[in-house]
């Protein structure tokens, strides 16, 4: 699923295509362009998600700028059909990237299942939806479980049901929050720590924050998948551009972490890395005489001062060198060496 200690990196399309199958591709394309592992959408038919009464969110109403449409009428326009699928698919493998989808019930999961998907991705609303869970576990494929409203008891209850068919290994819990942009004060990256140490597994963060700080923290905090929401223009009407990156803060999110796998990935060990030892003599200090000394003079604090280069005695040396006997004459800044001393 993803290289030993590589994160996994999902760039979320989701329907941010607004149902239109070049701008898709065109979110394929800066995906690719950006590096990340896996470009996801969403699939789903509005008939087997939502009734045709249910009301919007308020992220929703506010970001698309319809406050007296349903969850339906905008979902039934941002849904893709098996042909969007397979060009799509198609078109991601030209582009050198991974197709990645999330299906929001059963139905989707067996789609997604037939069409050779390998592991799948429950989104935050689905963590209580106990058919969907006990099919994943039936399908047996490794899950990414994203846990936004939930509580630790919830992500309890939905593992029970995948272990039944997949094992802890396979598994991934994203710790995330469901509002559009998610305030930092809201973020509580803790608790993604919080669920590592109670479940003992692999965890992740799935981003709504503006910006990128935040996955990248999550990085260095131990995540070991990061979702995030992008778009072409965070100005087009939709329900989740306002919170989504622009394709250049996509690309900056994407080197950022893949700099801060570099950054953590040392053994622990406090020591001299290569590229640093060239610079210990040039950066460090050696005794030098901060005066002309003549042979037989026994070496006093006056006589000594540090400075570099460090490629003489060590000023930490300091009390061992005072009360030795110089046996020749020695001049003032002379790196002060054993061999002139007695």
């Amino acid at each position: 699923m993803r290289e030993l200690d590589k994160v996994l990196i999902i760039a979320e399309a989701g329907v941010n295509h607004n149902g239109d199958l070049n701008v898709a591709k065109e979110l394929i394309e800066v995906a690719s362009n950006a590096g990340v592992d896996f470009v996801k959408f969403q699939t789903f038919k509005a008939a087997d998600l939502v009734t045709k009464k249910a009301d919007q969110a308020e992220y929703q109403k506010k970001n698309s700028g319809n406050n007296s449409g349903s969850q339906f009428d905008m979902l039934r326009k941002l849904e893709l059909s098996h042909d969007d699928h397979t060009e799509l698919m198609a078109y991601a493998k030209v582009r050198g990237i991974q197709f990645f989808s999330t299906a929001f019930d059963v139905k989707g999961l067996n789609y997604l299942n037939e069409i050779g998907f390998t592991h799948f991705k429950i989104p935050s609303g689905e963590i209580t939806n106990y058919p969907y869970l006990e099919r994943l576990a039936a399908i047996g494929k490794p899950v990414i479980l994203s846990t936004g409203m939930a509580d630790m008891a919830e992500i309890s209850d939905a593992l029970k049901v995948l272990q039944k068919g997949i094992e802890k290994k396979n598994i991934t819990i994203l710790h995330c929050n469901t509002e559009y942009p998610t305030p930092m004060e809201d973020v509580n990256l803790k608790a993604m720590i919080s669920i590592k140490e109670a479940f003992d597994i692999e965890i992740g963060y799935s981003d709504h924050t503006l910006g990128i700080e935040v996955p990248i923290a999550a990085v260095s905090l131990g995540a070991k998948v990061i979702e995030k929401h992008f778009t072409l223009d965070r100005n087009l009407p939709g329900p989740d551009h306002r919170a989504s990156l622009e394709p250049n803060e996509l690309k900056a999110m994407v080197q950022s972490i893949r700099n801060i796998e570099k950054a953590i990935s040392g053994d622990g060990i406090k020591k001299p890395s290569k590229s640093e030892l060239k610079n210990k003599d040039i950066a460090r200090k050696s005794l030098h005489l901060s005066r002309d000394i003549a042979k037989g003079t026994i070496i006093d604090e006056l006589d000594l001062i540090p400075l570099r280069p460090g490629n003489g005695i060590s000023p930490m040396e300091w009390d061992s060198i005072i009360g030795k006997k110089a046996i020749r004459n020695l001049t003032s800044f002379q790196l002060l060496r054993l061999s002139d001393l007695e």
